[in-house]
């Protein structure tokens, strides 16, 4: 989604996002109409009646502070717990999706031929179009149709969000909200697309969660190396949350290294008043890996995931255009960017590294034989058979002839 404002936004393009929220979701799925949906879907009837069976007869009591009501029925909601929960309610949606005719819809946003205007997680679903007419023609249509199967839209907590100017609509006489930020599958998408927003709240996060862990972090029966350890285990994958999907400025990554640094210092008990330079907490801490380096980390495996695929919808958003023009004058940074800074390399140059190399691009072993490298010799080595240029978001050793600058994700870029 942070793509798609990135593209809107690159080439002057307006965008009109609705987050449908459902009320009680999972547990207003009618079990009759299931079974119908899962037919037209092409289930085979076998595996219908195994499913069926486990859903028949299904009986329930309410416990009160006086006692229990009589015994009722259940002929609605999928079982909580089930492992096969989030497959039928996927199924579900699906085929309500498929009622509203939203893929032989032509509203939507076009990009290389391809007409995008839903995208789903579970009971989580954002409808796009290009005006505000379309994306209310599309949310009447999604509406009626999920009314017919028993999931009704909560009004109150379903959202419009738009990169341009917006205002609030009226939906049967209930004010439908329009934002300038969402919370998106627990991550902070702004209507300008700028990660900072998300970023900024992440490393607040981040903060809460270490100081959650003051009580053990400050026990002098643990070890320096466990402390960072569990640093590492319990904050920073706080932060680090949806970062494959970042377009990280500079100002952000001084945010990181500051954040990076205010959690070493805490778990040296070094007071902000002392004087004492960032290179020797560095060097007593010994963190192998600087936090905006496994970002990049955790970046270059994404976008080594996206480019081995034949063909996917977040390979078309990240390396093909919409319809506009661009604005004049240097454009902003894209997520592509840093992936191209990071490799010093053309995306031309890039693809075609990548197709040469048979065995893939940035998979785990690879990555592994890095930190191996790295932690022995001190020193970046290339990934791909030392055909790329060397990048090095990984230190061990610090010099003091070096500046303190040179730790980070940036550093030794080359």
């Amino acid at each position: 989604m942070r793509w798609i404002m990135e593209k809107a936004r690159e080439f002057q393009k307006n965008i009109y996002f609705c987050f449908i929220d459902y009320a009680k979701a999972f547990d207003c799925v009618d079990h009759s109409k299931l079974w119908q949906a899962l037919k037209e879907m092409g289930v085979p009837d076998h595996l219908i009646c195994l499913l069926r069976n486990l859903y028949v007869g299904q009986e329930a009591t309410v416990r009160t502070g006086y006692g229990t009501t009589d015994w009722f029925k259940i002929g609605k909601g999928v079982r909580q717990g089930c492992i096969l929960s989030p497959c039928l309610f996927n199924l579900y949606a699906e085929f309500i999706m498929r009622k509203a005719g939203l893929d032989e819809s032509q509203t939507g946003i076009k990009i290389v031929g391809r007409n995008i205007n839903n995208l789903r997680y579970a009971d989580d679903t954002t409808l796009m179009a290009e005006s505000e007419e379309e994306l209310k023609n599309l949310l009447m249509r999604v509406k009626e149709e999920s009314a017919k199967y028993g999931l009704k839209l909560n009004i109150k907590k379903t959202k419009i969000m738009a990169t341009g100017p917006i205002t609030s609509w009226q939906i049967e006489g209930e004010e439908m909200e329009a934002v300038r930020d969402f919370t998106f599958l627990g991550s902070m998408i702004a209507a300008d697309g700028d990660s900072s927003h998300e970023i900024k709240r992440r490393l607040l996060l981040g903060r809460k969660a270490r100081t959650n862990l003051d009580s053990i972090l400050k026990s002098r029966d643990i070890t320096l190396p466990t402390k960072v350890r569990i640093v590492k285990a319990m904050v920073f994958p706080v932060v680090m949350y949806g970062s494959e999907s970042w377009t990280i400025k500079k100002a952000d990554r001084r945010r990181i290294a500051a954040f990076e640094l205010w959690c070493w210092r805490r778990l040296l008990r070094v007071l902000w008043t002392a004087r004492r330079s960032n290179l020797s907490i560095l060097k007593e801490i010994s963190p192998e890996c600087s936090l905006e380096g496994q970002i990049l980390k955790l970046r270059l495996q994404y976008f080594g995931h996206l480019m081995r695929r034949e063909d996917s919808l977040e390979k078309s958003l990240m390396l093909r255009k919409i319809e506009g023009t661009r604005r004049r004058g240097r454009q902003r940074t894209r997520w592509l960017d840093s992936v191209l800074e990071a490799t010093n390399m053309s995306l031309t140059k890039l693809r075609e590294e990548i197709k040469h190399h048979l065995r893939g691009w940035i998979q785990y072993h690879q990555i592994n034989e890095v930190f191996k490298a790295v932690k022995k010799k001190g020193f970046a080595i290339s990934v791909l058979d030392k055909e790329l240029p060397y990048f090095s978001p990984y230190r061990t050793h610090f010099s003091p002839s070096k500046n303190e600058a040179s730790y980070g994700a940036n550093a030794g870029f080359r």
